[in-house]
């Protein structure tokens, strides 16, 4: 007895920690692939459009590079939830990720543990002695390859005596009802979150002979069910349409099992038959069934995109009357956190967004503030606090951002937006404080700005306008070259000044009461500007640092 429960402790412990160190080797390779491509991600997803193929494609490139379709999906979400594309437009990348978790099984179907050890050593020792922050990169790609080779071998060693054990022989038999196989497969994938976990566990039993195949193909198609967990829980808290991609990811899976649940034998015997000829290689035939799986899933599926969105829709309505705040933050997803370019670019948009809200306060200033009523300029003031309140946001995600571990051009990268978000934050406030006092104190001492003075005035606001728009297309294109245009315009603004100094230093003369009171008021109201104006531009001079090519390297 004593022996027995030795036994069963040594295998136990093989089990779960085989499992832990397979979980662990895969959480740093999918953190590694991330960084290495997070750039490439952001483009690939960023051009997203509706055509259906392209999106089947990205989305199966992407899961094959990042190794896990849960990431994929749930990066959508966040993609979804900030606006940068539609439920329609996520249905076939999501449809496409199941696509590209074919890779680690067939990868995994390979005798790879005997690299194991080699891979662990080199991956290893490459991050702990590279300089490079990308060498170091791919040598924890290795490490966390090393490690799920090294988990997979532990547990078939560690179920290797589990072959002749009756109670699991009994339990392994009673998976050939197929409905409780796939309740098994969900269940223990929505638990550790991970269908290449599922997989890889598969692969080993497989491997031992401890189940035949159309059982592994059963719990296979349960590990898709449960690998939609992920993507729920990953929506909860965002916008419906969020919830929506999520609720189509489950609808693609469920609906793809449902139909191929009938199909297992056949499923089985067409993998097998993809085998070479007399090899029995349970492992290749349970990748190959999976990836049979899931392409003809996809192939049936992409044809019906609309149909799934719409259901999506009909499913989760919009709800009636259910409006942001001005200041609730658009883009800024924690989803991203983990592919730093993805977060860094949330950010930048973010930040376009915070200068659209100064730009509205920009615009309403002058007019309100030279002719307006005691109302028009309250209404000047308040606009100021929702530009805080989403700066406040905006200083929070840099801070989450900036814990991470950001390579040298992505840190530079983060403190120049977080300037230029700190100079529209000031913009604002000298619109809300030193423009506002000022009209109060206009209308307090009772003077009336001439109309050829605030046609002055408005002549200099609208120069302001333009440049703070310039800025506000660089930032949203990044292109060093619209920064570089509104550097260009200091002359013309410095002339606008000289010529309003002239046109002040004349009204003077002429014999008014109030005239000392009135200049005074018009002065402030043009120092304002020119203040704004050199906060623009020394948004531009940021700009041209974060924007603008590195020179090229000259030929040794």
């Amino acid at each position: 007895m004593e022996g027995d429960t030795l036994n069963q402790l040594e295998i136990g412990t093989g089990l779960i920690g085989g499992l832990a160190l397979f979980l662990f080797g895969l959480d740093i390779l999918t953190r590694a692939l991330k960084q290495i491509a997070g750039a490439s991600l952001k483009d690939v997803l960023g051009r997203m459009t509706g055509n259906r193929v392209k999106g089947l494609l990205a989305g199966a490139g992407i899961t094959a590079v990042i190794q896990s379709s849960s990431v994929t999906t749930v990066l959508l979400v966040g993609f979804v939830s900030a606006g940068l594309m539609s439920t329609a437009q996520s249905v076939p990348v999501i449809i496409g990720a199941n696509i590209g978790t074919t890779i680690t099984a067939q990868v995994l179907a390979f005798k790879v543990t005997a690299l194991a050890l080699p891979l662990l050593s080199v991956g290893f020792f490459a991050g702990l002695i590279a300089k490079s922050r990308s060498t170091r990169e791919y040598g924890r790609i290795l490490l966390g390859l090393g490690m799920v080779f090294f988990g997979m071998s532990i547990m078939g060693d560690a179920m290797a005596p589990l072959r002749v054990h009756g109670p699991v022989i009994d339990f392994l038999a009673s998976l050939d009802n197929v409905w409780l196989a796939v309740v098994i497969g969900a269940g223990f994938t929505a638990l550790v979150q991970s269908s290449s976990a599922t997989t890889g566990i598969l692969i080993v039993i497989a491997g031992q002979g401890l189940m035949s195949l159309e059982s592994a193909v059963a719990v296979m198609l349960g590990a898709n069910i449960g690998t939609c967990v992920t993507a729920l829980l990953a929506s909860i808290g965002h916008p419906r349409e969020a919830v929506r991609a999520a609720l189509v990811h489950t609808l693609f899976n469920v609906g793809g099992v449902m139909i191929w649940i009938w199909f297992i034998p056949q499923l089985a015997g067409f993998a097998t038959s993809l085998s070479p000829a007399g090899e029995v290689n349970m492992p290749r035939q349970l990748a190959n069934a999976h990836t049979l799986f899931n392409v003809l899933n996809a192939l049936f599926f992409i044809g019906f995109t609309g149909p799934m969105a719409a259901l999506s829709l009909r499913l989760l309505p919009d709800r009636a009357g259910r409006e942001e705040p001005e200041f609730a933050p658009h883009f800024l997803n924690s989803e991203f956190l983990g592919v730093p370019a993805l977060s860094i670019d949330a950010l930048r948009r973010e930040i376009h967004r915070l200068g659209g809200l100064v730009r509205e306060m920009l615009e309403a200033a002058v007019p309100a503030l030279t002719s307006g009523s005691p109302l028009d300029v309250d209404r000047v003031a308040v606009m100021d606090r929702p530009v805080d309140l989403l700066h406040r946001e905006i200083v929070r995600y840099t801070r989450e951002i900036s814990l991470r571990s950001l390579p040298a051009d992505q840190s530079d990268l983060l403190v120049g937006l977080i300037k230029i978000a700190n100079d529209l934050e000031h913009a604002g406030d000298l619109v809300a404080t030193s423009l506002v006092t000022s009209a109060r104190k206009r209308m307090e001492e009772g003077i009336d700005i001439s109309p050829a003075t605030a046609g002055i005035i408005a002549e200099l606001h609208r120069e302001v306008v333009d440049a703070f728009d310039g800025t506000m297309q660089a930032l949203d294109a990044q292109d060093a070259s619209l920064a570089e245009a509104v550097r260009a315009r200091k002359p013309t603004f410095s002339s606008m000044i000289d010529r309003f100094a002239l046109h002040e230093s004349e009204r003077l003369r002429i014999g008014d009461g109030k005239r000392l009171q009135t200049y005074t008021r018009e002065i402030e109201l043009t120092e304002t500007l020119d203040d704004l104006f050199k906060i623009i531009r020394r948004i531009a001079r940021t700009e041209l640092g974060l924007f603008r090519a590195p020179p090229e390297a000259k030929p040794d």
